[in-house]
């Protein structure tokens, strides 16, 4: 996969590091970003595992409802045109999408991308609970989306486990299935670096 252009941003590795970190972009900005996603509401896990002896290591959560937005707890993604609350990134295009999961992907991990598409309700009370869940202290990125869809019709039941890969094998048994595994040769050392292939090819849209 090639690196996606970044020409404004520098992202940095930390797969569920550091303590709880308040994040509160300003209204305006948060509004002016905000993205509808045409495709059914969904609920989209994706887990980075670790491509040498397949352990679990991040966990982030795409809710697309009457606006898209990632969930990523005590992770350190971050771009200057998805503005973030407490975790919560806005602006969720499909450009942005795709720079998140390349910026986990790489050659010791892989992301598996699992999709549940649920009622406009569902993914309401999902945008709900992911905005009002707060910062997320170090280590449980995995707890804290386990306990957002326990809280959700249709995912009774959900165990809240501190594992990725617990969450990961409880969704594709709500429906999910396997997902797909998405791979990346990218040496580790180049993680994080911005590689400039065409001017303005990560503009955001707007």
């Amino acid at each position: 996969m090639r690196k996606i252009v970044l020409t404004a941003a520098l992202l940095a590795l930390a797969a569920c590091g550091g303590p709880a970190e308040p994040v509160w972009a300003p209204d305006a900005e948060v509004q002016r970003r905000a993205y509808f996603h045409d495709g059914p509401p969904s609920l989209t896990l994706y887990t980075v595992v670790s491509s040498k002896n397949d352990s679990g290591a991040h966990t982030g959560l795409l809710v697309n409802g009457s606006q898209r937005v990632l969930f990523d707890p005590a992770g350190s993604f971050r771009l200057p045109f998805s503005p973030e609350r407490n975790d919560v990134h806005f602006g969720i295009t499909d450009q942005v999408e795709k720079v998140y999961v390349d910026y986990h992907a790489r050659e010791t991990f892989d992301v598996i991308r699992q999709e549940i598409v649920v009622s406009p309700e569902v993914a309401e009370m999902a945008l709900r609970e992911v905005q009002s869940y707060g910062a997320v202290p170090k280590a449980q990125c995995s707890l804290a989306i386990s306990r957002v869809l326990s809280r959700l019709p249709g995912f009774e039941g959900f165990p809240r486990s501190y594992f990725p890969k617990t969450a990961m094998k409880a969704f594709a048994e709500r429906g999910a299935g396997p997902g797909a595994r998405i791979s990346d040769d990218d040496a580790d050392e180049n993680h994080g670096i911005l590689i400039q292939a065409s001017q303005g090819a990560a503009q955001p849209p707007g």
